[in-house]
C-alpha cells in the first residue's frame, strides 16, 4: 500500500494545529490540497482519519493509530537528515513549539529572532493553545517544546522552570494608585472588570487568588486576546487583572497603571519536553536559546 510520505506529513500538520488553513500555511500548500491529500489517505485505508467539528479538526482512533506509528517513522528521518547536516558543520531540523497566544507575543520574540538568526536551515513552527492542549500534543509526538503555565500532570514530561510571572492590577492611566500601592481583592470587587475568559490557566490562578481572599469577581467582560482587554482598560471601561509581562510597555508609557496584588500573586511557566524525547543538534540549539531567554528575563 502507498501512503506517501508528504501525506503523511500533511495529516500530522493538520492534527498538530486542530486546523487544514494552518497546516496549508505551514506546508505552503492550498486547503484544497492538504484536504485532497488527507482524502487520499483516508481512501487508501478505508476508514476516517480525521473529524471535523466546525473549523477544528481531530485524529479519529485510526487517525491517533497511524499518527503514533507513522510520527515514529516521520521522526526517525528528520533525525537522519539532522545528524547528516551535523556532518556538515550545520544545525538543520524542524522544532515544533507549542505556547500559549501571550507568551508568544510578549515573552518569546527576542529568543526566536535569535534562533532564526543564529541557525537559519533550522524550520521553526509556532502552535498556539491553552496549556492542556500543548502538555497532550507533546506527550503525543506532535509538539517537540511546551512552554506553558505550570503544573502539568502528566508524567510523561520534564519540566524545567521558565519564568516567574508577577500578575498585576491594571486601570486607566488617570487611575490614583499611590507610588507602592498594592491592590486587594476587595478594592478590585468594587469596579467592573474586565477578565480572560473562564477555563484559561491565568484566569483560574486568578478565580483562586479571588477565591482566598473571600471575594467572588464578577466580570463586566470576558474576552481571549490581552491586547482588547488592555483597549478596553485603557478607555475607562474597567479594571482587570493580568500579566506584568503582558502590560509593562503600556505601563512604561502611561498608557495604563499597574498596582501589585495584596497578597502578590505569582504563576511558574515552564518548558516542556517528553522525558524520553532524544537530543538532536537542532533541539539543543533551541533549548539553548530558550536558557539564554531565561537568563535576560532574570
Amino acid at each position: 500500500m502507498d501512503l506517501q510520505l508528504a501525506r503523511l506529513e500533511t495529516l500530522a500538520a493538520v492534527a498538530r494545529h486542530g486546523s487544514f488553513s494552518h497546516a496549508a500555511r505551514e506546508l505552503h500548500l492550498s486547503q484544497p490540497a492538504v484536504s485532497m491529500q488527507v482524502r487520499q489517505l483516508e481512501q487508501a485505508l478505508g476508514v476516517p482519519l480525521l473529524e471535523r467539528v466546525g473549523k477544528r479538526a481531530f485524529p479519529t482512533k485510526a487517525g491517533e493509530l497511524l499518527l503514533a506509528h507513522a510520527g515514529r517513522a516521520l521522526r526517525e528521518l528528520e533525525t537522519g537528515v539532522e545528524v547528516v547536516q551535523q556532518l556538515r558543520g550545520i544545525v538543520a531540523g524542524r522544532i515544533r513549539l507549542g505556547t500559549s497566544a501571550s507568551f508568544s507575543i510578549y515573552l518569546l520574540p527576542p529568543a526566536l529572532r535569535r534562533f532564526r538568526s543564529r541557525y537559519p536551515k533550522a524550520e521553526l513552527t509556532v502552535v498556539t493553545g491553552n496549556a492542556p492542549e500543548i502538555a497532550r500534543a507533546v506527550v503525543g509526538r506532535l509538539l517537540d517544546v511546551g512552554i506553558v503555565s505550570l503544573p502539568v500532570r502528566e508524567r510523561e514530561l520534564a519540566v524545567t522552570p521558565f519564568y516567574r510571572d508577577e500578575v498585576v492590577a491594571i486601570a486607566p492611566p488617570d487611575r490614583r494608585w499611590r507610588r507602592g500601592q498594592r491592590a486587594a481583592a476587595r478594592d478590585l470587587v468594587s469596579a467592573p472588570l474586565i477578565l480572560f475568559e473562564r477555563g484559561a490557566t491565568l484566569r483560574r490562578v486568578i478565580d483562586d487568588w479571588f477565591r482566598r481572599a473571600g471575594e467572588v469577581p464578577v466580570s463586566a467582560m470576558e474576552l481571549g486576546n490581552t491586547e482588547a482587554i488592555k483597549k478596553l482598560v485603557e478607555a475607562g471601561l474597567g479594571l482587570s487583572v493580568t500579566s506584568w509581562f503582558s502590560v509593562a510597555a503600556e505601563v512604561r508609557r502611561r498608557k495604563l497603571a499597574a498596582a501589585r496584588l495584596d497578597p502578590p500573586l505569582y504563576r511558574e511557566i515552564g518548558v516542556i519536553l517528553r522525558r524520553d524525547k532524544p537530543r538532536t543538534p537542532v533541539l539543543e540549539a533551541f533549548l539553548a536559546t530558550l536558557a539564554g531567554l531565561r537568563r535576560s528575563l532574570e
